[in-house]
């Protein structure tokens, strides 16, 4: 796992260095006032996106977390959540508008079953996904269909009480690079492979692993999650949003 275990408290002052990635944690699940002031900064579009989730946990996380993003994009940047504009990729990864791009903050977001992960970085690529650890989630029929030879016979390898942490590392490993690329499914699953054997160190091989760096995340015990940025000479800076706590 990462060396990144101990989850710093929210530093109010921001400063993102040009070799940093910053990674956020916050549980989407709040109080009506924080929600309410959270959808309060979305934009026309992300109101229609939010309503077309049928779920209403579904749709009320998905505004935690684009208002959560808004906020913290605005601290970066240095206007208010509401202010924030977004431009959209063709396989829709999201980025700043030209007008806050003096500061070339570059961002991506995971959230899966109420927590989310936010990171960022200065003009550096990067992907970011979590997971929630489910040992009935029949992963291993999943890994046998999608995942490379090499990541099959390593997973087959492990003890079956590690099989579904060991399936989940994999996953978020795997997503955390497709995202940092900006390309989702156009990337076959199997032109790759990442290592997954719990308490061993990640790895990425892939042909162009000279340019990405990978590392693993534990934003809490029950989940697993990983983050590729682009280079090899950044650090990992982890962050709590903690606005959520008591509201």
């Amino acid at each position: 796992m990462s060396d990144c275990e101990l989850w710093s408290p929210d530093p109010q002052e921001l400063d993102l260095e040009l070799g940093e990635i910053h990674v956020w944690r916050a549980y989407l699940d709040c109080g009506e006032p924080l929600f309410a002031d959270l959808r309060s900064t979305l934009a026309s579009d992300e109101e229609a996106r939010a309503n077309r989730y049928f779920s209403v946990s579904d749709r009320n996380r998905f505004v935690v977390s684009r208002g959560v993003l808004r906020e913290l994009l605005g601290r970066y940047v240095g206007c208010t959540a509401r202010e924030i504009r977004f431009e959209y990729a063709p396989h829709g990864k999201p980025s700043l508008s030209p007008e806050f791009l003096r500061l070339p903050i570059r961002f991506n977001v995971s959230h899966s079953h109420g927590l989310a992960l936010f990171a960022f970085s200065l003009g550096r690529d990067l992907g970011v996904d979590v997971e929630l650890v489910r040992s009935d989630f029949g992963g291993r029929g999943i890994a046998e269909r999608y995942f490379a030879p090499q990541e099959v016979q390593e997973l087959r390898a492990l003890p079956e009480a590690l099989q579904a942490e060991g399936f989940f590392l994999c996953w978020t490993r795997k997503e955390a690079y497709v995202k940092a690329k900006a390309r989702g499914l156009h990337i076959p699953l199997e032109s790759f492979y990442v290592s997954l054997t719990p308490g061993l160190p990640e790895r990425l091989h892939s042909a162009d692993n000279a340019r990405w760096s990978l590392r693993s995340l534990r934003p809490d015990r029950r989940y697993v999650g990983a983050v590729v940025g682009e280079g090899h000479a950044w650090s990992l800076r982890c962050w709590d949003w903690s606005l959520w706590q008591g509201r």
